[in-house]
Order: C-alpha cells, then structure tokens, then sequence
C-alpha cells in the first residue's frame, strides 16, 4: 500500500477522477445550479419583500405615503420581471440543475401577480 508522494502521478489521477465522479448513480458528477436560476431566486424573493413591506407601511401610515411606497413598488415590479426573465434564460444553460429556475419562475411570477392585483384593485 502506498502512502502520500509514494502514490504515481497516474494512481492519483485515478483518484481523482474517482472522487470526481461520486457516488451518483451511473457515475455522472452533481449537476451545479443555474446561475440564472439563483439571480430569479434573489429577485424574487427582494420582490416579495419590498412589496411586502411597502403594504406594511401604507398600512402603517394609513394610506398617506402614497407617492413613496408607488415609486418603491414600482421597483418590485421590474425586479420580477427580470426575475422571470432570468428563470426564462436559465433553462438554457447546459449541464445545470433548474432547480432554482423552476422555483424562481413561480415566485416572481406571484409577485408580478399581487402587483398587478393590488394596483388593478386600487384603480376602481
């Protein structure tokens, strides 16, 4: 049995490769993350969280800090629509897990949704 620098260059490429490699069926390697899907995530979730806390604060304020909480809101609503569109571009990378995109893509689509349901009810 060889220990450390006793190892030939090729048993340690060996291993290496076999560390690789894993313990995944068929021998395939762990499929990394979109990185487009983790952008849609983060958006998603900022947009969720600057939506909800500009609800927070109008009600807090009773409804007089209408010009700030529209101008913040209006950020909310781009940042899912870029959310969606990263999700949209993530499905495209090759030997990625989607994972991220498919949990990305509903998240942003929610809050474009309540968006629109919010400023659609505060027009009638």
């Amino acid at each position: 049995m060889m220990f450390g620098n006793e190892k030939s260059a090729e048993q340690r490429q060996k291993e290496k490769e076999r560390r690789k490699r894993g313990t995944r069926k068929y021998g395939r390697a762990k499929f990394k993350n979109s990185r487009k899907g983790i952008l849609s995530c983060i958006s998603g979730a900022g947009a969720l969280l600057i939506l909800g806390g500009c609800i927070l604060y109008a009600f807090l304020a009773r409804g007089k800090a209408a010009g700030i909480v529209g101008g913040i809101v209006i950020i909310s609503f781009l940042l899912s629509i870029w959310g969606i569109r990263c999700a949209i571009q993530g499905f495209r990378e090759r030997d990625r897990s989607y994972l991220t995109c498919k949990i990305g893509l509903p998240v942003n689509a929610a809050a474009l949704i309540l968006f629109l349901a919010i400023f659609i009810g505060g027009l009638s």
